[in-house]
């Protein structure tokens, strides 16, 4: 079972994800001459922290960085280094854990330096470590003078990374029907996300409780604070908008300049974030479908028969493998996050159509994060650690059943899907959730740039706006795309490239409720 939120999940056709490597040794700290460059002197906010010497004032040894299976060593620029934090924020003095950051120094004059820009790619669960180097070239300009630094947040790859269950597991699992039809094929999909929990209860032992957004915002302050920075700079997509919005709550004084693209909805509870996506899914579908033709409403229907072909009888693909209905919906997912993959989209369906499913299934392994030996990651693992330690709704089996129809009626494509998760996704999950919905109130901010895209699928475009309330009066600026994709910035609109890039180099704020078309 995979919940559609990844930005990753968007970024796999078009990035190479990417390990790090090399670069000279430093401990990030800078001069401090310029207002917004880092200062040697600790803010009063800092020593009011609670947090020991012992993990404020620890020098980072910034080193060479060590590839993986599944990320090569890029080249030369980055550095990698570890950071001490609580396990527990309640006992700051007790046991710690490390989070594995990245960074590349700023590539121009050192004199016009602002600091360290930190980038969360969303999830939750992303690899900051992997994915920063391959997203170099897009916020190439920013390099310039800002130092970029992303990492891995707790409970994720590098970071102390859970594992809920073998490559053998999972690949078991994927027969799991997640749109059940009957008795037993519910009783197998509750039972199947029940092991899940289990699973990761066993893997991650006390963890579990402490990899909240909470838990790793305040480790963005304690980065912030080591990294030298009087401000925390930030760039969060996806998921990562949540944390942003999270962490401007916590440390309202704290807030730099932050970028917050493809807006989670904060008002949102587990249903309603589940409502969402299913409209945005549906839309971009339709938006895809008029591209090549079709009237969307005829062409979602072809889709729903053939998808009920597929619950029917799973196709065959390479490998000896099979294509089943919520692999195929999986893969139908993929190419919605942007629009340059929609071609991609066209040649899988016309394969199924045709009775083979092996294109769909290779856009499902993307999804799903399987390479071609059979191995999984563990980025849906972390994600599901993370956020049922977030959500507080937990509707029951008989509670989901009564929504379905509502959200059939929203999509005829992704309502069933959608529907059943909100049930399943945390059931029976070993620890509590910790809220109903984010709190990201920041009075007293910095003005926070929160960019929504008219076209995304993952985050509708209304959650742009209601982040920018939430955050509230003088703090939250909207920035529109009209665009197609689960994101803004770099996606070819120079409207909005050029917005974010004056508001983060020069601090120019644009006027709320900006469009860029």
């Amino acid at each position: 079972m995979t919940r559609f939120a990844r930005w990753t999940a968007a970024a796999a056709a078009a990035l190479l994800v990417a390990g790090c490597s090399g670069g000279s040794s430093g401990d990030g700290r800078d001069d401090g001459k310029n207002s917004d460059t880092p200062s040697a002197a600790a803010s009063s906010s800092d020593a009011a922290s609670g947090l020991p010497a012992s993990l404020t004032s620890q020098r980072l040894d910034w080193g060479r960085c060590k590839g993986t299976s599944g990320s090569p060593v890029p080249g030369s620029g980055w550095q990698c280094a570890t950071l001490k934090v609580p396990l527990d924020y309640a006992q700051p003095d007790g046991e710690t854990i490390g989070l594995a950051l990245i960074r590349s120094k700023a590539t121009g004059d050192q004199s016009k330096r602002i600091g360290s820009l930190l980038f969360n790619f969303g999830g939750p669960g992303s690899s900051g470590v992997s994915t920063m180097p391959a997203y170099e070239s897009v916020v190439g300009p920013l390099h310039e003078r800002y130092d970029l630094v992303s990492w891995d947040p707790r409970g994720v790859a590098a970071s102390e990374g859970v594992r809920c269950r073998s490559d053998k597991a999972i690949q078991a699992a994927e027969a799991v029907d997640a749109t059940p039809d009957d008795a037993a094929e519910e009783a197998a999909y509750f039972k199947d996300a029940a092991a899940f929990g289990e699973g990761c209860e066993k893997a991650a032992g006390k963890l579990m409780s402490h990899v909240a957004t909470t838990d790793t915002a305040r480790d963005m302050d304690l980065m912030r604070q080591v990294l030298g920075d009087r401000k925390t700079h930030y760039f969060g997509i996806s998921y990562g908008t949540e944390l942003g919005g999270v962490y401007a709550h916590l440390f309202p004084k704290n807030v730099g300049r932050l970028v917050l693209d493809a807006v989670v909805d904060p008002s949102a509870d587990t249903v309603g974030h589940a409502k969402n996506q299913t409209l945005g899914f549906q839309r971009a579908l339709d938006g895809y479908l008029e591209s090549t033709g079709q009237d969307p409403k005829q062409g979602s229907q072809k889709i729903v028969d053939l998808l009920n072909r597929i619950d029917a009888k799973p196709l065959p693909a390479t490998g000896g493998r099979e294509l089943t209905e919520t692999l195929a919906l999986t893969g139908i997912v993929l190419p919605l996050y942007s629009e340059q993959s929609w071609p991609s989209l066209t040649s899988a369906l016309k394969a199924a159509e045709d009775g083979d499913g092996s294109e769909l299934l290779d856009l499902a392994d993307g999804y799903n994060d399987r390479d071609f030996s059979g191995h999984y990651g563990t980025t849906t693992h972390s994600q599901r650690v993370i956020s049922c330690l977030d959500d507080k709704q937990r509707p029951t089996p008989e509670e989901t059943k009564k929504l379905l129809p509502e959200f059939e009626k929203i999509s005829p494509v992704f309502g069933d899907f959608l529907g059943w998760d909100t049930a399943g996704w945390c059931h029976n999950w070993p620890v509590a959730g910790q809220y109903d919905t984010p709190e990201v109130s920041a009075p007293g901010a910095e003005p926070v740039l929160v960019v929504g895209n008219t076209g995304d699928p993952a985050t509708p475009y209304e959650g742009a706006r209601r982040m920018a309330d939430e955050l509230g009066k003088d703090v939250g600026v909207e920035l529109t795309w009209k665009g197609e994709g689960h994101g803004a910035y770099g996606s070819g609109s120079d409207c909005v490239d050029s917005t974010v890039d004056s508001y983060l180099l020069d601090g120019t704020v644009p006027t709320d409720g900006k469009v860029c078309s």
